[in-house]
């Protein structure tokens, strides 16, 4: 039984040493720029710091992102948290009981600001293959004390949000915004259109499509071909409407409308298609599946620009540098000429 004992501490030692090994010499990649010629520069508070020789950049080694303290994943379902529906203060509540971490609301809401804008500008690009049978369909929300309405058109057979659009009012040049939107995104135009009737909506498909595009528009969604796919679509914008919930500013509220429509269509499942997104429903092939996959994307570098420093003007005797321009020529105290001293104000 002693021997069985040793035995068993022995390789518990010797499974912490290789994992010591492993996680000592596997490939380091800059936080950066994500090249892998990284090396040792030092400690910083008892923890390695690494020096990336290609960008010239340096970062601690630990999970979290550049000049973050908490790691990727933690921010990764903060976003996924707050998408879903949950709140800032939710969120923040989440994080303290599962990883002891509560960052203020205020960083949350700049995780969530700065990665959505990412997550859009690398999503815009792409175009899914829908099928021709589109449906249109709006709601209002208060925002800032201000009825917002949202106008959104889903492709019925992928299930792919093809577009969204905020307004105050409900014009036909709305719904043709959202009509031109769709159809830029998904580079067609639909053989047919369910929506209510909305006079708006029968005048900005004509508009937008004319005869190529049949219009059917019903009271309440009770047209029997259609029933299922409205329940669905409504189902599915509900966690969207806590998320919008809150915002005091309708440009705030823009982002997270785009940010929404990449998570619902990129990252959120559907039972409907057996457990896909939409987008892969709809043939699109991402680099990325979810957020912690846009959150550890490397942060895109700009070079370094190097600045002289200007040389000192010269001055007529007995007249004063102004502090503006001692400032902007980089004439600290202890760095100007004994000359100078005495004629600067």
């Amino acid at each position: 039984m002693e021997r069985k004992g040793w035995n068993y501490r022995l390789k518990r030692v010797w499974g912490e040493v290789n994992r010591m090994i492993q996680q000592e010499f596997q490939p380091r990649k800059c936080k950066y720029c994500g090249s892998s010629n990284v090396v040792r520069f030092g400690h910083s508070k008892q923890r390695q710091r690494l020096l990336c020789r290609d960008c010239h950049r340096t970062f601690m080694d630990t999970d979290a992102l550049a000049g973050m303290k908490t790691p990727s994943d933690q921010v990764a379902s903060a976003l996924n948290m707050y998408y879903e529906g949950m709140s800032l203060n939710a969120v923040r509540r989440h994080l303290q009981q599962m990883h002891n971490n509560y960052p203020s609301d205020s960083t949350v809401y700049g995780w969530v600001i700065r990665f959505t804008k990412q997550a859009i500008e690398q999503t815009k690009d792409y175009k899914p293959e829908v099928g021709d049978v589109w449906v249109a369909d709006e709601t209002v929300l208060d925002i800032g004390g201000q009825k917002v309405w949202f106008w959104d058109i889903i492709d019925a057979k992928t299930r792919f949000l093809l577009a969204s659009h905020m307004s105050t009012k409900r014009t036909t040049a709305d719904a043709l915004t959202l009509m031109k939107l769709a159809e830029q995104r998904a580079g067609k135009v639909p053989e047919l259109v369910f929506t209510d009737k909305l006079q708006a909506y029968t005048d900005g498909v004509e508009i937008a499509w004319g005869a190529d595009t049949k219009h059917i528009p019903s009271k309440g969604f009770v047209v029997p071909m259609n029933t299922n796919i409205i329940e669905r679509f409504h189902g599915n914008l509900k966690a969207r409407t806590k998320v919008m919930r809150g915002f005091k500013s309708i440009k705030t509220a823009k982002w997270i409308l785009d940010g929404w429509l990449v998570h619902y269509n990129f990252f959120r499942p559907h039972e409907t298609l057996k457990g896909k997104t939409p987008a892969e429903r709809a043939g699109v092939t991402l680099p990325f599946k979810n957020w912690l996959d846009v959150v550890t994307q490397p942060i895109a570098i700009t070079p370094k620009v190097k600045f002289e420093r200007q040389k000192e003007p010269p001055f007529v005797k007995g007249q004063k540098i102004p502090p503006e321009i001692r400032r902007v020529i980089g004439m600290e105290s202890a760095k100007i000429p004994k000359e100078l001293r005495g004629r600067i104000g």
